[in-house]
């Protein structure tokens, strides 16, 4: 352990060896025994600030302010809540029905193209598929 190191462990966790960390705190105990001086004068500087820190105490809140902060919490409305369930089911039930309207529609007119017969057939054929008037005659 070096004077700098031990300076830094006092400067950055105090005066008391439990608070330093546990891989360096027999050394600098260690260290702090053979040059009892230097060390004194380190650790007396820490404990003052130590004190001083732990004697800072936080007030704990009055009723007054417990009251304010309990009166300012906004408000819970559970049948809010209740509403928005009701709307998201309506809109699930709205989508299905159209779903199935579009269905029906869909297969109706696909029935219907099935039963009435093209009025012109010839622009639908093609020289793979035949041709709609026999010219073999001519």
């Amino acid at each position: 352990m070096t004077p700098e190191r031990f300076h830094q462990i006092v400067e950055a966790y105090g005066a008391d060896p439990r608070r330093w960390p546990e891989e360096e705190r027999a050394a600098g105990q260690a260290w702090a025994q053979t040059h009892r001086q230097q060390a004194d004068a380190w650790l007396a500087q820490a404990a003052g600030l130590d004190a001083w820190l732990a004697a800072d105490r936080l007030a704990p809140p009055d009723a007054a302010l417990q009251r304010r902060i309990v009166a300012s919490a906004p408000v819970r409305r559970p049948h809010v809540q209740r509403r928005a369930w009701w709307w998201s089911g309506a809109a699930v039930a709205g989508v299905g029905l159209l779903g199935g309207v579009a269905g029906a529609l869909a297969v109706s007119l696909f029935v219907l193209s099935e039963a009435v017969p093209p009025v012109h057939d010839s622009y639908l054929t093609s020289s793979f598929g035949g041709a709609s008037a026999d010219w073999s005659g001519e």
